[in-house]
């Protein structure tokens, strides 16, 4: 006889498949809507370029001339997209004019570039050059540098860099060029995050608490052993053999002379790599957690190259994390052929950043106590501006600029704005930061503990509700702290890498369909590969509807500006197509969400492929009062009888293309599933029946699609069943 079968909404991961009879179990690819699965909608590159390196900011505006905008930050540049372009208007951090500066051999790939004095340019910085007239003995030309942009290959000492060019040199070698003009990117960070001492690391961001640090004086070779000078000696030990790090290169030394000299120095401690470095370079003390070719004790974190990105009506404003923060105006004459430049007045070195509304101050966190002076940064400090102007910090009896410290947690992890109020958390709680007016301009309140934020960007407003992902569980804020009930949270938890990427984690709002989305890396990744979502829409206290899957972006932003959601795709894999040659940290792509039914990407278009399966599901007999059989079965029963299945009616809406049904067999909870011998069965929108013969205690559905232009969405399937006997 005919059932009708039927599922809760949501993903529930927390039980075994046998105890989740009438729930579904596991997806990839699918939402909930109104209680029934369907497949997600597909994606489509935006622009013609994939950008350099990982996306790690992405802001959405319209400014006064109605022209919207997308603000988007990688680890190495920064874009404005508009009208289907991309525009490169990353900030300058140096401009140098030089002469006969080029030197080529026979047969290399290697360009070395020599300036007359201490570059500052680290290994992997962008530099773009221009204004180059000739170079002589050589088959490059001037057309192969010129407005080009190059990834510094190496950097050998404090005046000469090296970049790669794609082919060798087939002449006798430069020895002399012709005028030159480079100019050296802002360093944003790595494309990923790491954690433990730092030979494989990069060399962005990297904190040891509690541990000195200072600068070195001037520049020195990959080689020096003498005249490393450090600017301020006072906190670091003299006695015994004492460790430091310049960049990624572990340093040892004996002594510290009064002049701030180091003694008795070896180079490339501990397996790091002897490089040369700039003077201004950060030193670190390491004697108290590494010893001699040791490894650390997993204190030092090397944040990924990260943007807080907002605007200040027409003005982007761009704050490089634990760096300075820059300005671009939008709605200035050629705009596009502008770059961002450093506000002026602003601190100099910040966790993170927002734009106050609709109160308009600059607000900082982690920042500063002394504007200007990057060794007073503190993870727990915050300085907003004056009201409408963001050039003005220091607080007056005049104007509304302010500080504020927060006492619970040990760094300032992120911050949002909410309905009324912004959201603050550090690692371990929750403020509020409320514009309350003169004298004291905001009213800061604590309103949660123990619910600290995993990372800068792991929380979402929605609806005067906040989201959040914490290290323990995830979290609501609607006037009230809630623990937002999982039923996939030990899926999450057990398999996120949180010791190394919390600051990959990801939130988005996709309030088409009521979805909150967080992206992490699994615990075998450092990049983002997975998802897992929470629908509000669909959700009650009763059934919290989660759904996860392989969907990997590392930023997403809603439709409120550009009608569709919109998100960044990273790709560690090396392609020399970009327009930064010698790029060697990947790609990302920008895509618009919620079109079509595929994954289209500049001319190739592929299948998205969804799935969802079901718990286990079994019967018995139908009984009368007395305990008499009367025939039929009964489903949710007891798994005493075995079931036979003769034929299913499927029923999907809105299909498109064909749809795999499969049944899978079992007779024990411990036993591998089993396909029926005649399936997967192939459904299509005319399909009005299926024939199949199929036999097992326990039944699961799952259903996927694999092919291109297929959709899906699940209507209420019926199964004719009946009692198969006990054995």
């Amino acid at each position: 006889m005919l059932q009708k079968i039927g599922f809760q909404p949501g993903i529930n991961k927390q039980i075994s498949a046998t105890t989740a009879e009438g729930q579904w179990i596991d997806c990839d690819n699918v939402r909930f809507r109104y209680g029934t699965p369907e497949k997600i909608g597909g994606w489509k590159q935006l622009g013609d370029d994939a950008l350099t390196g990982a996306g790690r900011g992405l802001h959405h505006f319209v400014n006064s001339k109605a022209r919207k905008y997308a603000i988007i930050g990688t680890n190495r540049i920064l874009y404005a997209f508009s009208g289907g372009v991309f525009y490169d208007i990353h900030p300058i951090k140096s401009t140098t004019t030089l002469t006969s500066a080029f030197t080529t051999t026979n047969g290399s790939t290697s360009v070395t570039i020599t300036f007359s004095g201490d570059h500052g340019i680290s290994a992997q910085d962008i530099v773009l050059l221009d204004n180059f007239s000739s170079i002589t003995n050589s088959n490059f030309a001037a057309a192969d540098f010129n407005d080009k942009k190059f990834m510094v290959t190496t950097v050998p000492n404090a005046t000469t860099i090296t970049i790669t060019m794609p082919s060798a040199e087939s002449g006798s070698g430069a020895t002399t060029s012709g005028g030159i003009r480079v100019q050296h990117y802002y360093p944003v960070g790595p494309a990923v995050q790491a954690k433990g001492f730092g030979w494989s690391l990069g060399s962005w961001g990297g904190t040891v608490a509690g541990n000195p640090t200072t600068t070195l004086q001037n520049g020195i070779t990959d080689t020096a052993t003498t005249g490393i000078i450090l600017v301020d000696a006072s906190q670091f030990p003299t006695a015994g053999t004492n460790f430091l790090q310049i960049d990624s290169e572990e340093i040892s030394y004996t002594g510290i002379a009064a002049t701030g000299e180091l003694t008795g120095v070896t180079r490339e401690v501990g397996g790091t790599t002897k490089a040369a470095h700039s003077g201004g370079a950060t030193i670190t003390s390491t004697t108290t957690f590494i010893g001699w070719g040791e490894a650390a004790s997993g204190d030092l974190v090397l944040e990924p190259g990260m943007w807080s990105l907002d605007n200040f009506g027409d003005k982007a404003i761009c704050l490089i994390h634990d760096s300075a923060v820059f300005e671009w105006n939008s709605a200035a004459a050629n705009a596009e052929s502008t770059r961002a430049s450093i506000i002026s007045g602003a601190p100099t070195a910040s966790r993170h950043m927002l734009v106050s509304t609709p109160d308009r101050h600059l607000v900082f966190f982690g920042t500063e106590t002394t504007i200007g002076d990057t060794t007073t940064q503190d993870d727990m400090f915050i300085r907003f501006s004056d009201q409408e102007d963001i050039n003005t910090y220091t607080p007056t009896a005049t104007n509304t600029a302010g500080t504020q410290r927060l006492a619970d947690g040990s760094q300032i992890r992120g911050a949002i704005r909410g309905r009324d109020s912004i959201l603050v958390w550090t690692d371990t709680a929750l403020f509020t930061m409320r514009f309350v007016g003169q004298p004291f301009t905001f009213a800061f309140a604590q309103v949660g503990t123990h619910c600290g934020l995993v990372g800068q960007n792991a929380c979402v407003e929605v609806d005067g509700s906040a989201y959040w992902m914490s290290e323990n569980g995830f979290f609501r804020y609607a006037g009230k702290l809630e623990s937002l009930p999982c039923l996939v949270e030990d899926f999450v938890y057990d398999d996120i890498n949180l010791e190394s990427g919390n600051q990959m984690v990801s939130a988005g709002l996709n309030n088409l369909f009521g979805e909150i989305i967080w992206f992490y890396p699994t615990s075998s990744s450092s990049v983002v590969n997975r998802m897992v979502a929470y629908n509000y829409f669909d959700s009650s206290p009763q059934r919290p509807v989660w759904t996860n899957g392989t969907l990997s972006r590392t930023m997403w932003r809603d439709s409120a500006v550009f009608g569709v959601p919109h998100a960044l795709e990273y790709s560690a894999s090396v392609d020399t197509s970009f327009d930064v040659v010698g790029n060697t940290e990947g790609s990302t792509i920008y895509y618009e969400h919620e079109t079509g039914t595929d994954q289209v990407k500049g001319s190739d278009v592929t299948a998205i492929t969804a799935n969802i399966s079901s718990g286990d599901f079994d019967i018995s007999q139908k009984t009368s009062a007395l305990g008499q059989s009367i025939g039929g079965a009964d489903l949710r029963g007891d798994g005493e009888f075995l079931m036979k299945i003769r034929r299913f009616i499927p029923d999907f809406i809105s299909q498109t293309g064909n749809t795999q049904v499969t049944l899978q067999l079992r007779n024990f909870p411990n036993d591998a599933q089993a396909s029926s011998s005649l399936g997967p069965f192939t459904v299509s929108s005319s399909t009005q029946k299926v024939d199949t013969r199929a036999r097992a205690r326990a039944i699961a559905l799952k259903i996927e699609n694999t092919a291109a232009s297929q959709s899906w969405k699940l209507g209420t399937f019926r199964l004719d069943i009946q009692p198969d006997g006990r054995r």
